[in-house]
């Protein structure tokens, strides 16, 4: 299975904090593997410290299920979703704010985004990855 690179992570949190700046929010961007795991992650200058842990659970929940988190957070108060997210230990969030990556019709990981509104996250989230 491919996975995004760290070149490849670092050029998509670079966007996403470009498209933050130009818009003028405070944001943490996350990165994920198609495993899950966390490849690279930044946070701007003042954002609250919450987008950081924010970022990587809605990136990992758009990278487990392969579609935007958006998606997802309408499912997230059904039985079996909320029964993953403690599973999960809470690393998985199901709110706007992140995209799949995908290559060759391939998941290889996902873009998180927290700090600013959802819309606003889930816009600096599809900058990053337009970077690729």
């Amino acid at each position: 299975m491919a996975n995004v690179t760290l070149e490849a992570a670092n050029r998509i949190c670079d966007a996403a904090v470009a498209k933050a700046t130009e818009m003028g929010v405070k944001i943490s961007v996350s990165v994920v593997d198609s495993g899950t795991n966390l490849v690279a992650m930044k946070r701007m200058d003042g954002s609250i410290m919450l987008g950081v842990e924010g970022s990587r659970g809605k990136a990992v929940a758009s990278a487990l299920f392969g579609q935007p988190s958006s998606e997802l957070e309408e499912l997230a108060d059904r039985p079996v979703f909320r029964a993953l997210m403690t599973q999960m230990g809470g690393r998985l969030i199901m709110a706007i704010g992140a995209v799949p990556i995908v290559r060759d019709g391939e998941v290889i990981g996902a873009c998180g985004v927290g700090g600013a509104t959802g819309e606003e996250d889930v816009e600096c989230a599809k900058a990053g990855v337009s970077a690729l």
